[in-house]
Order: C-alpha cells, then structure tokens, then sequence
C-alpha cells in the first residue's frame, strides 16, 4: 500500500507549490495583490518571497509539455513540497518563461516510471519534450538543492547557447560563398527565440542583410547574478512595503524592478496587481496586464492578468468576455482568485453546482486558508447555513481584507448593524483609495447578499460613492472575491 502522502499528493501539492505563504494583511478571501498569489497563509513556514517557481501538477493521464525543455521534480514527503527551496528561485522562474515547462510528478504519473521508477526519491530530472533524459539530479541527504537545480538546467541551456553560437559562425562563413545556403543555417537560430533571444536577434539581424524579415523577437532576460540578486532585492523590497500598506513606496519599487529588466514579467505582474487592487488606477493596470500578455511570460503571469482583465471586465458589465478571460486565466494556471471570481459570476447565475465547484477548488488550493474559508462562509450563509457561517465569522472577525465578506454573512443572518458596521470598516479602513472605494460600493449596492439593506438610509448613505459602472438590475448573489 502506498503512503498516505502519496495518495493525497495530488491535493497537497496544490496547497504546498502553487500557493505563497502570505501574511494577514494581503487580502485573502477575495483581496488581491501580492502580483495575485495572495492566500491567507497557507502555513508552509517559509518567509514570504517573490520568486516563486510556477510548478504545475503533472497528473496520471498528462503527457509530456508542448516545450523545448522540462524538468520534473519527484518528491519525497508532503514536508519537502511543504518546505523545499525548489519552490523559490528567480533563475527557474525566469526559466519558465523561456520555454521550460516546471512540472511536479504526481507519483501515479507515467513520467515516475519513465523517469525515476528505480531512483529514492526526491529526484530532479530535465527531459526534453519527446522523452528525452538530459539529466537527472539525485538528493543529497534526502534534499534537493535549488542552486543544484539552477546548475543542472542552466547547464543544459549553456550548452544549446554555444550549440546557437557554432551555427551563427557556420552561418556567415558560408554567407561568404553561397547566401541562400546561410538562409536556412540563420533561420534554425532565429527560430529558438523562445528560449535563446539574444541569439535569435544576432540571426535576424544577419537575415535582414540577406534580404529576409523576421517576424518580433523578445528581449533576453538578465542573467547576471550581481544584476539579478539586485532585482530580487529591489522586489522584496517592494513587497515589504505593499505587506506594510505603503502601497505608492511599493508601486515605486516594483516599477525600479521592471526597468531594470523589461523581460522579466514578474515586476510586471506584482504592478499590475497593486493598481488592480489598492490604487484602482484600472487603466494603468490594463495596460500592464496587456503587456505581460504580449510578452513572453511564465504561466503564473499570465494567469494573473489574464484574471485582473477579467475581473475589471465584468465591473465594466461585459459579463461574457471577462467570464471567458476568467476561464483562460484557471487553464494557464491555476489561481485561488480566479476560481474565487469564477464561483461569484456562476453563482449570480444562479448555477449553483459550478459555482460550488469553483469554491472546492479554490479550498483545494489552500484548504486552510482563513480567508478562503470565510469566502466559502458567505455562500453558507446564503445557502441557509448561518449556524455554521457565523462560527467561522466570530473566529476570523479581526481579519481586516475579509471585511466584505464578513459583512455579507452578518446581513445574510439578520444581524443589520454588524454588517453595517463591517462593511464601513471595509470601505473606510481596508480601502485606501477612493476609485478602489467606490468600485467595492458599487458592488455592494447591486449583491444580493446586501439585498435587506438595499432601502436602509444608512446603507444608501454608506455606499454614497458609488461609481454607477455596474447595472442596478443585474443583482449579484454573492459578494465579490475581489
């Protein structure tokens, strides 16, 4: 019989890699920022970083992925997924987005008996997308070492550069003698832009001279280690300053990260978060989520603009589009906010089987997560299970970003001066922005969660700032995640 960890890998491994541990003040039942990888604290131990590797469940059907390059990681223990450095490293992160797919093994997955059915586990392997062993890292005292990851993949892309690099040199010594010959030689290198831009833009350059156009090629990211130590410092920075609300210091940083590396989408994605979710400066943050998209971009980045779209699409009242924006966002990756926002619009369907689904999920993701939990709360106390919804209210009360949510179970119950009063505290102690502010009033005032208050003068004069961008007659029939 397999061990218990084993057979619930596939529900742990959600909670452990894919999720940040976070502190109480990022918003997480419904919230938002933190570049959107904002749980509650999923109890992992570890401090709070910014490069966290987007690995991704390789279940028991899964085939190998569309890249150039994978590389699997076979844990040993539900306390390795929980604690190991692999889930933290700009260099993989960087990685992820040049081609090289970040997949867990479930141990049920065919890829544990191709690749390590013999090996003791943790295992790290690099594989090409046919199957291909390119290496194959053991543990040392039953731990992986990221940097020894970092090593094994970083050689592995070095040697395909200088692979690149002998091809260029072919390439114009025969240009010297027979152009069309050096064609195809240039475009076998402009072709590896994904993973090897720089080379690609050397090749383009070369076909150009030849009389041949190139289609865009991105920009290479940085790899120096000095220079890339610095941005990471420059974030964390960044996002010690958002975990202590000062939101423009840490707007600055994150803008100081990104221009010191226009490739690399994470600055990007933790800017375009906080002008979503703390400055409500949505033009701003459309412009910044449509820039990841265009780049080339992790799967974790994307997934986070591909929500932040979606979600101010719907407040804009294009309910079809923002909900299929919201659909891509959980197929590129899985996002607790996304499967969140998923089960509000399903729910204002009045579908509530899918919506339902989506909250599962999003437990799934962090099933201890105190702000998911009071997410799941509301739809109780909708559902007729105010018992239950008010015990998990009175135990999270002091969380500062579950305010609205908090306020909707309260209303839901009768109690009006509860919900009053957390719903003020919501929009005038939580909110620090106005265009923030009076998004979150708008949405109050069409939720059906707040539908006995909807005549009281004390809500009307409550939610006074609304921003009239939603339709009064379409009632939402549940608080939004945010």
């Amino acid at each position: 019989m397999k061990p218990l960890w084993l057979r619930s890998l596939s529900l742990v491994v959600m909670a452990f890699l894919l999720l940040p541990t976070a502190s109480a003040t990022c918003g997480g039942g419904g919230g938002g920022g933190m570049g959107g990888m904002a749980p509650g604290g999923s109890g992992g131990g570890m401090q709070q970083q910014v490069y966290y590797v987007p690995w991704k469940m390789a279940g028991p059907t899964d085939t190998s992925a569309a890249t150039a390059l994978v590389l699997y990681w076979f844990p040993s223990s539900q306390n390795e997924l929980q604690n190991s450095s692999l889930r933290v490293s700009r260099p993989l992160s960087v990685y992820a987005a040049q081609c090289v797919a970040m997949e867990v093994a479930d141990p049920s997955s065919p890829f544990r008996a191709k690749f390590a059915a013999e090996d003791t586990l943790p295992v790290a392997v690099l594989a090409t997308s046919d199957g291909g062993i390119v290496g194959k890292l053991e543990n040392k005292k039953g731990r992986l070492n990221v940097e020894d990851v970092e090593k094994l993949l970083g050689a592995e892309m070095k040697k395909r550069e200088d692979a690149l690099d002998n091809q260029l040199r072919a390439a114009k010594e025969t240009a010297k003698s027979d152009k069309d010959k050096a064609i195809p030689l240039y475009r076998g290198v402009a072709e590896q832009k994904c993973m090897f831009p720089k080379k690609a833009k050397e090749a383009a350059k070369e076909l150009k001279k030849l009389g041949v156009e190139v289609g865009e090629i991105p920009d290479a990211p940085v790899s120096d280690p000095k220079k890339s130590a610095l941005i990471e410092r420059t974030m964390e920075a960044g996002l010690k300053a958002e975990l202590s609300e000062h939101y423009l210091e840490a707007i600055h940083l994150y803008q100081k990260a990104q221009e010191m590396d226009p490739a690399d989408p994470t600055p990007l994605r933790y800017l375009g978060e906080a002008y979503r979710h703390y400055t409500g400066e949505w033009d701003k943050a459309r412009k910044v989520f449509d820039s990841i998209l265009a780049m080339q971009s992790d799967p974790m980045s994307r997934a986070v603009a591909l929500h932040g779209l979606g979600k101010m699409t719907i407040h804009g009242g294009d309910f079809a589009k923002g909900l299929s924006l919201l659909e891509r966002s959980v197929e590129t990756y899985p996002l607790a906010l996304a499967y969140r926002n998923l089960a509000v619009y399903w729910n204002s369907e009045a579908d509530q089987a899918k919506a339902d689904g989506y909250i599962q999920k999003a437990l799934a993701l962090d099933p201890h997560d105190a702000y998911n939990l009071v997410f799941a709360a509301a739809f109780m106390a909708g559902n007729g299970k105010s018992d239950e919804a008010l015990k998990i209210a009175r135990q999270n009360e002091a969380l500062l970003p579950a305010s609205y949510n908090l306020a909707a179970i309260y209303a839901q119950s009768g109690n009006r001066d509860k919900a009053l009063a957390l719903l003020k505290r919501h929009f005038f102690e939580y909110e620090r922005f106005q265009a923030v502010r009076s998004e979150e009033m708008m949405e109050a005032r069409v939720d059906a969660v707040f539908l006995s208050l909807r005549q009281d003068p004390d809500f009307v004069s409550l939610t006074n700032g609304a921003d009239s961008m939603l339709d009064p007659s379409r009632i939402m029939t549940h608080p939004p995640a945010h």
